[in-house]
């Protein structure tokens, strides 16, 4: 957290909290949505300034109810999540990276939803791949012992029957699978913060 933010809350302790203006999309956008977004229940629009994104980024924290959020100097602003609380996206050099520009390492699960999501999860870190690699991470799937053929991952996500692996980093990783909806409950976040 910035010392500018810490020097703000304990200025003004007691700022009410913001709801609904903020929000993360599946592809590891911040979108502000202002009143017009919030009453059509649109996505917002997406933020592109480096100054304000990395600000954000260095100030996403979590609260003990899993409940996500940005400290913007003394008010915490929730974030609403359209998958998880971490969005990743391939990387050359690091692997996986986080919207945050953090590389995503030591993968300890490697999750599939019945919709198609992979979710990695390191820690308290549980990310969605964004979907725009999906295809080449899918590609590297073995099914006992053989490539996964998109055929292949289909029936195992319908009748769960083999040994799914994402080789990954020298590690070969068991795929689970996964309730879309179940996830929030299984890795303890939410999705739509509300007072």
């Amino acid at each position: 957290m910035d010392d500018i933010v810490k020097q703000a809350m304990a200025k003004w302790p007691n700022v009410p909290h913001c709801y609904g203006w903020l929000a993360l999309d599946a592809r590891g956008g911040w979108r502000m949505r202002d009143e017009a977004a919030q009453r059509a229940d649109a996505a917002g629009d997406r933020l592109n300034n480096e100054k304000l994104v990395g600000f954000i980024n260095r100030n996403y924290l979590h609260d003990e109810r899993g409940n996500w959020y940005f400290q913007n100097g003394p008010q915490r602003v929730y974030v609403n999540l359209e998958a998880t609380p971490f969005i990743a996206r391939t990387d050359p050099q690091q692997g996986l990276v986080l919207q945050t520009g953090q590389a995503l390492a030591d993968i300890e699960r490697v999750l599939l939803s019945d919709a198609g999501a992979l979710v990695f999860v390191a820690g308290e870190v549980v990310a969605q791949l964004d979907d725009r690699d999906v295809a080449q991470v899918l590609g590297l799937l073995e099914l006992d012992g053989a490539a996964a053929s998109d055929e292949a991952v289909m029936g195992w996500l319908e009748h769960g029957a083999g040994t799914l692996l994402l080789p990954w980093n020298g590690k070969r990783l068991a795929v689970e699978q996964i309730d879309g909806d179940d996830l929030q409950e299984t890795f303890g976040f939410n999705r739509m913060p509300a007072s």
